[in-house]
């Protein structure tokens, strides 16, 4: 989760989320090119003392600055269209998760279960115990096994919603009337956290997501033991 000194991504629970990150320090990398070339010649405008006054064109450097734009987009856009691709790819996901968003919390629904569905509301301050987290912690997280193919359906109930978990690399809308889908795999146990990234009333900023990364056999014992108590 994010904390008050960090200034990058989090860190990454997901491949598609490392991939994310690696795209984002190959196009800073040649942003930070491009500026050091660019303050490069800005200084040396300061310090340089001819002039021409009978200069009419430059064809070679009107080239240059032409065709060295069009190849670092290049460089940009290939990268770019292979990670598009790679997030919008669904393979043979294990396990389907429904998630629909409410004013102000989200449903789930695990449909191939036999039903195990439930809400999922934030735990105010004054109930939550010493070891939660403010404004973050839920009654009912998402339980979700590690190294498996998840696809994730998202809709929404009353207005626009959005279901986003950084730590995975995921961001999908949740509008009404529409299901949306993304698929992921988590690749480490643990506890990751995300919050509606999409304006949506006077309590858009209380209705949390929690999401419990497990082992698999872990992750069938909590399933099992939910379909009972339904």
């Amino acid at each position: 989760m994010a904390s008050w000194s960090a200034l990058g991504f989090q860190d990454s629970a997901s491949p598609l989320m490392e991939q994310l990150i690696f795209f984002h320090d190959h196009a800073m990398l040649i942003l930070i090119m491009i500026m050091t070339l660019v303050a490069y010649m800005m200084a040396s405008l300061f310090f340089n003392t001819f002039t021409n006054r009978f200069l009419l064109d430059g064809q070679t450097i009107e080239f240059v600055w032409t065709a060295l734009p069009a190849v670092i987009l290049i460089f940009i856009a290939l990268p770019s269209l292979r990670l598009l691709y790679l997030l919008d790819e669904v393979n043979n996901p294990s396990v389907t998760l429904k998630t629909i968003g409410h004013q102000w919390y989200w449903s789930y629904e695990y449909s191939d279960f036999l039903q195990v569905e439930f809400d999922s509301y934030m735990i105010p301050s004054n109930e939550l115990p010493e070891s939660g987290f403010r404004l973050l912690d839920v009654d009912n997280r998402t339980i979700i096994p590690m190294n498996t193919q998840i696809r994730l359906l998202v809709s929404a109930a009353d207005v626009i919603h959005s279901w986003t978990i950084p730590s995975l690399g995921i961001k999908v809308d949740a509008i009404p009337g529409r299901l949306n889908q993304v698929s992921f795999t988590i690749n480490r146990p643990g506890l990751f956290f995300g919050q509606c990234s999409e304006i949506c009333g006077a309590n858009h900023s209380f209705m949390p997501i929690v999401v419990e990364s497990t082992s698999i056999n872990s992750f069938l014992d909590w399933i099992s033991s939910s379909s009972e108590d339904s």
